[in-house]
């Protein structure tokens, strides 16, 4: 067995019931697992001889491994396209299907540790990954293999799309696949890589796109397939007014009465986006415990509207947040969407029209900057992506037998200058998104002093913008 002390941090942010923080105390790491906190009161000097390491943390904030619920890492290979830098989702899709097509299987490796690089030095442990194109041979082994190799703990959706342009959908012909084929490799892929136990590093979701590229009657298989192996459903739902229309036009219903209509609602099964549901929809996912990925970043990339957060919230939905596709919002830092989405549930509430309560005007901001928090922006980030993902049990708190994922911010930088002497949790969501100083997935230090170990960044790098060019190009 490892272990690691993270000793006298400035402070640390438990995210429990109780929102403990906690200043000068220390964290004890054993094989993998929060073995316990200990306070400032407490003498460490014997214990400092005894783990195997230690990391000086006065001048950090130490907490909970993020979690990032929604992704489309493949895209990163296709940032700022200048061709879709202003358009809206569907004429964006319809901009990069064409180039998706080149994909191979080192691509998806590649652009995979480079997204999960990102996310892990903005202190995210945990990330789903919507892998929904598999042309030249590509598989979503690809991304669990990339996901091995750099350290990241990893929820794996198998994505598809079955209904191309000449059946009505949106994205070409040349990109979809036969519904039995895509049955029967997610059913391969579950038996191989999916693993149920406590402390999981991987996992494997059941993931059709979206309303516009796949059929009905995969949804409700989908659904079968997920529940005869006790595994989560994941897919795009109400992103935006054409979004919408497109579901009214071909189904004649709301996104939310689609998503109930084929059983895709309930405590398995989260949905990404989910900014054009109605009150009904809201109502539906809050009483059946479906979840939502939050993407403030992408949704204002793409123009797709405001989620009224604070509104799903009270009523009971869980959310948790994600960084949505490279491509959509062309960074994969989630401290980062942590701060937009407190910053946007404020603005959002703000716009609203005026109504009436109890006999009373409410106006849309009535509780100004109180609608979301610092703190109620990181829970999103820990217990929030928790809960989405299912693993409410393990992960989103540094709390004694969870799993040691753990972010460390340095609280004596330039942008955290003259914050975090004041409040170093609530600086760390209002001011300027550092990269973390060192993120531990699994008791693991998979960032140290702000530098990726597990694999050589700079080659890395090198040959994934070679392969940008290479997949854009249209050459080998």
């Amino acid at each position: 067995m490892t272990t690691l002390l993270i000793h006298r941090a400035r402070c640390i942010a438990t995210m429990d019931d109780a929102q403990t923080e906690l200043q000068n105390a220390s964290l004890l790491i054993r094989d993998g697992r929060i073995e316990r906190l200990i306070p400032a009161t407490e003498n460490t000097d014997a214990l400092l001889t005894q783990v195997d390491e230690v990391i000086d943390a006065r001048h950090h904030v130490v907490v909970p491994g993020l979690i990032n619920t929604h992704h489309h890492m493949y895209q990163s290979l296709t940032r700022a396209i200048p061709g879709v830098q202003n358009a809206e989702l569907f004429s964006w899709l319809q901009g990069l299907y064409p180039i998706w097509v080149g994909l191979t299987p080192e691509m998806v490796r590649v652009s995979g540790q480079v997204a999960m690089a990102e996310l892990l030095l903005s202190g995210c442990t945990t990330s789903s990954d919507h892998l929904y194109i598999y042309p030249n041979g590509v598989r979503l082994d690809d991304s669990i293999e990339a996901a091995h190799t750099i350290g990241m703990r990893f929820t794996a959706t198998r994505g598809s799309m079955s209904v191309g342009q000449s059946q009505g959908g949106l994205p070409p012909d040349s990109v979809v696949e036969k519904e039995s084929a895509i049955l029967k490799e997610t059913q391969r892929l579950i038996e191989t890589w999916h693993d149920a136990s406590f402390g999981a590093m991987t996992h494997v979701a059941v993931a059709p796109c979206s309303p516009f590229s796949v059929s009905q009657d995969l949804m409700r298989e989908s659904a079968k397939l997920a529940r005869a192996h006790s595994v989560r459903l994941h897919t795009h739902l109400a992103e935006n007014d054409h979004d919408i229309a497109y579901t009214k036009e071909k189904f004649n219903c709301t996104p939310a009465q689609y998503a109930e209509d084929l059983g895709w609602v309930g405590h398995d099964v989260w949905h990404a986006h989910g900014v054009k549901l109605d009150e009904e929809g809201t109502y539906l996912f809050a009483r059946t415990r479906t979840g939502i990925a939050h993407c403030p970043c992408s949704n204002m990339r793409l123009a797709s509207g405001i989620l009224p957060l604070r509104k799903m919230l009270d009523a009971g939905v869980p959310i948790g947040l994600g960084v949505d596709g490279s491509a959509s919002n062309d960074a994969a830092h989630l401290l980062n969407e942590a701060r937009q989405a407190m910053l946007l549930a404020r603005v959002g509430r703000a716009m609203e029209l005026p109504r009436v309560e109890d006999g009373r005007t409410v106006y849309g901001c009535d509780r100004g900057p109180a609608e979301m928090t610092p703190r109620d922006a990181l829970r999103l980030a820990t217990r929030g992506g928790a809960q989405v993902l299912g693993r409410a049990n393990e992960l989103g708190q540094i709390k004694a037998g969870y799993c040691a994922d753990i972010a460390m911010f340095r609280t004596d930088t330039l942008s955290m200058a003259g914050g975090a002497v004041h409040d170093p949790v609530g600086a760390l969501l209002l001011c300027a998104s550092d990269n973390t100083d060192y993120t531990i997935v699994n008791g693991r230090v998979v960032v140290s002093q702000g530098e990726i170990t597990t694999v050589d960044m700079g080659p890395l790098i090198e040959r994934h913008n070679q392969l940008a060019l290479q997949l854009v190009l249209g050459t080998n």
